[in-house]
């Protein structure tokens, strides 16, 4: 009878543990997709400001500028994303120190994964989460760097065709 009282108690603290999880996982989903939205809100901005300023004359050098510009401001958003969980890891998850939080984060985003650390069984489900947020984070930076590549090739084109 104690050992089916033990079992129903740690069904309790694990199920409380997930929902903990989840709250935490969830909210950390909400805070990166606000960093990548504000992020690309900038960089269209910024790619926008750049068009304005070169008009006619934004050719080779200039597209350049513009594709540079968009992929070093995605890689720069990714990075600030997977600061933003090693900072929770290293703070709040018992990983030693904010290199390996930092090192975790990366390969847990970018679902590389790694062998040599591990959280805590009690956030395991937010490193899980943080691999599928990354996936779409990732694939939401693709379609926008193809977008503004595209974007450039029909001002290539509109250029040639009033030139």
């Amino acid at each position: 009878m104690a050992d089916l009282e033990n079992a129903a108690r740690a069904a309790i603290v694990n199920e409380e543990e997930r929902v903990v999880q989840l709250g935490i996982a969830t909210a950390m989903v909400a805070i990166t997709v606000v960093m990548h939205l504000a992020g690309l809100a900038l960089l269209v901005a910024l790619l926008r400001g750049h068009r304005r300023r070169f008009g006619e004359r934004f050719r080779e050098w200039s597209q350049l500028a513009a594709i540079l510009g968009a992929a070093f401001g995605l890689f720069a958003l990714h990075t600030a994303e997977i600061w933003a969980y090693a900072l929770l890891y290293a703070r709040y998850a018992g990983l030693i120190n904010f290199d390996d939080a930092l090192y975790f984060s990366t390969a847990t985003y970018t679902t590389l994964g790694t062998a040599d650390l591990a959280l805590p069984s009690a956030w395991r489900l937010v490193g899980a989460i943080e691999s599928a947020n990354g996936i779409i984070l990732l694939g939401w930076s693709t379609a926008f760097f193809v977008s503004v590549i595209n974007r450039i090739r029909l001002f290539e084109q509109e250029a040639r065709g009033s030139g």
